[in-house]
């Protein structure tokens, strides 16, 4: 199963791994029926892998009464290799310590200024968190094998460019080069709506389904794709833009700069732009734009008619988005996550309502939606998962490649 959204074929040496990572455990049986290879063929490659430290063997206890002889399995070895997943946001900057099994062993968050910065300033803040992560749980550097980061914008993914974010003064960055030479370890770089994604497809709903969505909704709104059990990026690695469709012309002022965007209807500053007129004040400088949107939010469930009116209109473009989603995609399940998702109970029937009435449905299955608000820290998982794939590569899949 391709699980980080390489379009080459794997290795079978990285493939029987990378099923065992999948499944926690499995015996050689397992494997030789999953991947439809001959027992000979299993027996050589896990005998390779562990001898190179990535597997070992454990008895597995029979289910039922206990008698009978355990089963031999296979499972990772956790400590021969440690990653760090990073999510960086407005707010709060979030990492995670993950063994080989994909494990998290310690995690930690830094404040993150509600501004746009210099990718220095970036960096800086990303070495505190770094350095708070490390000491955390007593590691150096040297003990890091890989960085998976994601963050908000256009990012090319295959040369670690950002060429757009909301978090950054400037356009077209080397920000994977930029770390790589800062900190010495090699990196990953994505957009964030990916990352959260890849903790679907590794860790939560979309463990055992080939084809869905995910679209979030925080000071962004943001998209990722799986088909056939891979992260789809585009021709060029910068597709699912969903929060830059354009849903109205010349309409609200996106913070991208163009008009009638998505998220110009949806996101956190969308929102907070239009929360004094409709609560009849001006909200003090130092208030964030959460206290400002759970103070909204409070109005709105207490009758207030500006307040609630701006939630349900919000509501009615998520719908047209996920609408699109549907006809252009044909998923079998939309995971609807982000922060703003808190606030879904207030109006998700509707919106899944009109999503379903915008959708040409003759003959069509009905997608499936979910909520699932995930904290902070599964966006720095996902990041993880990022880096693991890519260590897997050059650790398991390149070794293959050489041999």
């Amino acid at each position: 199963m391709l699980r980080d959204g390489q379009d080459t074929p794997r290795p079978l040496r990285q493939q029987v791994f990378e099923y065992v990572r999948a499944q926690g455990n499995a015996a050689r049986a397992d494997i030789t029926h999953a991947l439809g290879i001959s027992a000979g063929s299993t027996t050589t490659l896990t005998a390779d892998l562990i001898a190179g430290g990535y597997l070992r063997e454990f008895e597995r206890q029979p289910r039922g009464t206990g008698r009978g002889r355990p089963k031999v399995a296979l499972e990772i070895v956790p400590e021969a290799a440690h990653v760090v997943g990073i999510k960086l946001a407005f707010g709060r900057h979030t990492a995670v310590l993950s063994d080989f099994a994909g494990n998290v062993i310690a995690d930690a968050a830094v404040t993150s200024p509600e501004r746009r910065r210099p990718v220095v300033r970036l960096l800086g803040e990303t070495e505190a968190l770094l350095n708070k992560l490390l000491e955390k749980c007593g590691k150096s550097r040297q003990d890091i094998g890989a960085v998976g980061i994601g963050m908000p914008g256009i990012i090319d993914h295959a040369t670690g460019t950002v060429v757009w974010s909301s978090m950054l003064e400037t356009r077209e960055e080397a920000l994977s080069a930029a770390f790589s030479d800062r900190f010495g370890i090699p990196v990953s770089l994505d957009n964030d709506a990916n990352m959260l994604t890849l903790a679907e497809l590794w860790f939560g709903e979309g463990r055992a389904i080939s084809d869905f969505a995910v679209v979030t909704v925080e000071s962004g709104v943001g998209m990722g794709l799986v088909l056939g059990n891979q992260l789809y990026r585009g021709a060029h690695g910068m597709g699912l833009e969903l929060g830059h469709t354009k849903v109205q012309l010349d309409g609200a002022l996106c913070q991208c700069g163009q008009r009638g965007c998505l998220e110009a209807y949806l996101a956190d500053y969308a929102l907070t732009r239009e929360a004094s007129t409709a609560l009849g004040h001006s909200f003090d400088r130092s208030e964030t734009p959460e206290q400002i949107l759970a103070t909204l939010f409070e109005k709105a469930k207490s009758g207030h008619p500006a307040a609630d009116t701006i939630f349900r209109r919000a509501g009615r473009f998520l719908s047209l988005g996920l609408s699109n989603v549907v006809q252009l995609f044909d998923p079998a399940l939309i995971i609807l996550s982000g922060e703003r998702m808190q606030y879904a109970q207030f109006y998700a029937d509707e919106v899944f309502d009109a999503m379903r009435k915008m959708t040409l449905n003759e003959g069509r299955r009905p997608c499936r939606v979910v909520i699932n608000a995930w904290d902070d820290l599964v966006w720095a998982r996902g990041a993880s998962a990022l880096a693991l794939s890519t260590m897997t590569a050059n650790l398991i899949g390149g070794e293959a490649r050489a041999a």
